[in-house]
């Protein structure tokens, strides 16, 4: 009886393993939970951008010409643009896009309040810096696929050692850092600089 027992017990132990060994991969597995990406925006996510780019160009300009009346204006009016501007759209991606863009735009919020209180033109340059070092990220987090951007880069902006980089729609460099009416070296260095990096056009 013990000997009948154990066969039987012994039959059911292999038609397990045989299950579970050979034939699980029969079993058919249910559809996987695949994250959501964004692959396009809306025309009005994209003109957004566009907008907020306007502005930067606007205090872009400002630099080259030297005027620190005319940026403080300009940064005043992106301040103003970027406190209402809307990421909702990224909120359908579960990738992890509208966390790191969120972070991104509370940055510039606050290089933007560092420049409003910036006493002169060499100060605001340095949030200028800071400011452009977190929107040109931001363009790349969001898939910007607007107009083609150039990121730009002087190798001297506050002296020698020193790097900053800019975001422009031209490939000829314009220097915001050294402009126009720079103390030192007057306009002589305005084309000082170079291209290292772009988004193109889609």
């Amino acid at each position: 009886m013990k000997r009948l027992l154990f066969i039987v017990l012994l039959a059911v132990v292999a038609a397990a393993l045989y299950f579970f060994v050979f034939k699980k991969e029969d079993i058919p597995e249910g559809p996987r939970q695949q994250p959501l990406a964004l692959k396009d925006h809306t025309d009005a996510f994209t003109r957004s951008i566009d907008s907020l780019l306007q502005d930067y160009f606007a205090l872009t300009s400002a630099f080259v010409d030297g005027d620190s009346v005319k940026a403080k204006a300009a940064s005043v009016s992106l301040l103003a643009y970027i406190n209402r501007f809307s990421l909702d759209e990224l909120k359908k991606d579960t990738t992890g896009i509208y966390q790191t863009a969120a972070d991104q735009v509370t940055n510039i919020k606050g290089n933007l309040e560092s420049m409003g209180k910036s006493q002169t033109i060499t100060d605001m340059r340095h949030d200028f810096k800071d400011l452009s070092e977190n929107l040109y990220p931001l363009l790349k987090t969001v898939h910007y696929k607007g107009q083609t951007l150039y990121w730009q880069n002087c190798g001297m902006p506050f002296g020698e050692n020193s790097s900053a980089n800019w975001i422009s729609t031209d490939p000829e460099i314009v220097n915001p850092y050294l402009g126009k009416n720079h103390p030192e070296y007057k306009g002589a260095m305005l084309h000082c600089g170079e291209t290292q990096d772009s988004i193109k056009a889609q």
